[in-house]
């Protein structure tokens, strides 16, 4: 049995959606429809599927430019400054720097290393890396909402 849920991505380029998945983030392609312009991503267990319409397409309104307000999706990985690194050096728009954060978990915090990476068409992507738990020290969770106005990254342009 696959994953319970996955991402279906529009984008506005799927080779550029490809490229920014797989050779940025290190997904790779299980199965691709290319006449359909989608393909199905998996890395480390995390799925994905870009999908460049071609006709059906399953919105609630005409997609603009950041796609995925209001939302971003976590991805863990087992190394994320390997990633981090690459999505520097591919010249990714950052929403986020690199961080080391704890978040309330009940009577424990949760730690995470994490960053924030826009894709192609703006969807924000949040790579993590687990740190493990540790016993709820009182405050607030060091996580903080963050807004960006549109970047101009090598990987967002049109």
């Amino acid at each position: 049995m696959g994953a319970r849920l996955v991402p279906e991505l529009v984008c506005t380029d799927i080779a550029r959606s490809l490229g920014f998945y797989t050779g940025v983030l290190g997904f790779t392609v299980r199965y691709a429809r290319a006449g359909e312009r989608f393909a199905y991503l998996e890395r480390e267990g995390a799925e994905l599927m870009p999908e460049q319409p071609t006709g059906r397409a399953f919105l609630a309104a005409e997609p603009a430019f950041p796609y995925g307000r209001g939302m971003n999706l976590q991805i863990e990985a087992s190394d994320v400054d390997a990633l981090h690194g690459s999505a520097l050096r591919a010249g990714a728009t950052l929403s986020l720097p690199m961080e080391e954060t704890w978040y309330r978990r009940g009577d424990e915090a949760a730690g995470n290393r994490q960053f924030i990476v826009m894709d192609p068409d703006g969807y924000l992507l949040r790579i993590f890396q687990d740190l493990g738990a540790r016993p709820f020290q009182g405050g607030p969770s060091s996580g903080t909402p963050v807004h960006r106005p549109r970047p101009e990254g090598e990987w967002n342009r049109p």
